[in-house]
């Protein structure tokens, strides 16, 4: 029996991968004058945490170690920003929300993004009150590829997996959610997360037992 439902932050429960990307764009831009391709973003960057994309760049010899704290700071500071000016209430996704609670399932977010910005995130689509929780890549000692933070939600909450679904988008959340042993619902961006194709998925997840 199916009792929690753990969702991915970013690609998931909103658009909010090019808000990332352009939010750590423009600090690097400003800062050490380059910036992540759509293709590297794609390929390499996207769903990891902002202190591991820092790493990366460093380890190219794309921007100076010195400068990693002041363009981690600028990035948070225009990812603020971009999330005021464009994040809204999402319809679709509180009907989700509010049939899942109705129907006795608990939902939690995890997420590589820090606790202010995913917060932030679920407040302006008027999603958080809905969530047990947040887990960030502040909570975590490994944040995603790895399963910590999703393993680390189903115990708070006394879960076992088999009774836990969890929502992916990206490869590296993806890894993350099938390390754990729970059902995996494999999304291509948040305009597929809606309670229509959330009972699909529990359809064909009942066929397959």
């Amino acid at each position: 029996m199916i009792k929690l439902i753990l969702f991915d932050l970013d690609g998931v429960l909103v658009d909010a991968c090019e808000i990332h990307r352009i939010s750590l764009n423009d600090a690097l831009k400003e800062i050490s004058n380059t910036e992540i391709t759509i293709e590297e973003h794609h390929n390499q960057f996207n769903g990891l945490p902002t202190k591991k994309k820092l790493e990366i760049l460093l380890s190219q010899n794309r921007i100076n170690e010195s400068d990693i704290s002041l363009i981690f700071n600028k990035k948070q500071e225009y990812t603020i920003q971009e999330i005021k000016n464009n994040l809204k209430p999402d319809l679709i996704k509180i009907e989700l929300h509010r049939q899942n609670r109705w129907n006795g399932l608990k939902s939690a977010c995890v997420t590589n993004s820090i606790t202010k910005t995913a917060a932030l995130m679920l407040a302006c689509t008027a999603q958080l009150d809905y969530m047990e929780f947040i887990i960030s890549n502040e909570a975590v000692r490994f944040p995603k590829p790895h399963g910590e933070g999703y393993i680390k939600a189903m115990v708070k909450l006394g879960i076992y997996p088999e009774e836990c679904i969890i929502v992916e988008d990206s490869p590296n959340g993806l890894l993350a959610a099938k390390s754990t042993g729970a059902h995996v619902w494999q999304v291509s961006g948040p305009y597929e997360v809606n309670y229509e194709n959330f009972q699909q998925f529990m359809f064909d997840l009942s066929k397959r037992k």
